[in-house]
């Protein structure tokens, strides 16, 4: 059993910390934060979007925490699968447009993680079957892609059951550890972004829940997150576990965080009744599901 040093950062991480944060002052009734005070871990979308405001933080520079974090505590928590390469060069990038034309959302330049069952066209979409391992889909799921037209960077594929069975752990990524307790249970499915949230790798990731496969998670680990009724989230491009069950839904560590990205990602529903909703929302075209793309 190793408790997980939540306030210990690496070196590398300590030192971006104090260079980015020591300058960094909140304004709009929000805190001033010194290099002592100012938590990555616990930072909230808003505060960090009132750094990129005022010039004390980048996106790059964020990433590269994130970064440090992630080579600190993995692969001891399990909690990745896969790792966006081009994750600098995307934040770089939305760095220039933030600077030339101003931010999308307060999303933007916003590391997030998707529980590895999300399609992403540029990642592997492997449901934690080792047998996916490498499988492209053609195409983001509808999350994914309002996120990313928001600015935000799709950062980290993260571990799950196998194929969102609570009860298989997955053959790709093996089992995902409470980063509070190694003893103690993630819970799942969506334990691997749980655990990512919990360990400070992002502020933002999105998980599925069928029975409890987002809310088990964010309680084993001391997150804050939402299942959404049924149709206020697309289930397009989402391998199910239960089709009259399943919705994403975005966990994080604060309640703001939680609106800032449904802002982004709910629907303009039109249908008038719940089973109407439902089909309107799913679209059952993820061929990645069962064929390996190359």
């Amino acid at each position: 059993m190793t408790p997980f040093p939540s306030s210990r950062p690496s070196r590398s991480a300590a030192f971006f910390l104090t260079v980015v944060c020591g300058v960094l002052s909140f304004t709009g009734g929000a805190r001033v934060s010194s290099a002592a005070s100012f938590d990555l871990q616990t930072a909230t979308i808003g505060e960090i979007n009132a750094a990129f405001d005022s010039g004390a933080l980048t996106s790059e520079k964020l990433v590269q925490l994130y970064l440090a974090r992630i080579n600190t505590y993995e692969p001891k928590l399990h909690a990745v699968i896969t790792l966006n390469p081009k994750a600098l060069e995307e934040a770089r990038a939305l760095d220039t447009e933030r600077k030339s034309k101003g931010k999308r959302s307060p999303l933007h330049g916003i590391p997030v993680i998707f529980k590895d069952n999300f399609d992403t066209a540029d990642l592997q979409t492997s449901g934690g079957f080792f047998g996916l391992k490498g499988s492209l889909p053609p195409q983001d799921a509808t999350v994914v892609a309002k996120l990313r037209a928001a600015g935000a960077i799709v950062f980290i594929k993260a571990n799950l059951s196998e194929m969102a069975s609570p009860a298989a752990m997955s053959s790709l990524g093996g089992q995902s550890h409470n980063p509070h307790n190694l003893d103690y249970t993630p819970a799942g499915s969506s334990g691997g972004t749980g655990v990512a949230i919990a360990a400070g790798y992002s502020p933002l990731g999105y998980g599925t829940d069928t029975g409890g496969s987002i809310r088990g998670p964010a309680t084993a680990n001391g997150i804050v997150s939402l299942k959404p009724t049924q149709g206020l989230l697309s289930r397009g491009g989402i391998i199910p576990l239960a089709l009259s069950f399943d919705t994403g839904g975005p966990m994080t560590r604060s309640v703001y965080d939680i609106a800032a990205s449904l802002n982004v990602t709910t629907e303009s529903i039109r249908a008038t009744t719940p089973q109407s909703v439902a089909r309107a929302r799913f679209r059952p075209t993820t061929p990645s599901f069962w064929i390996k793309r190359r």
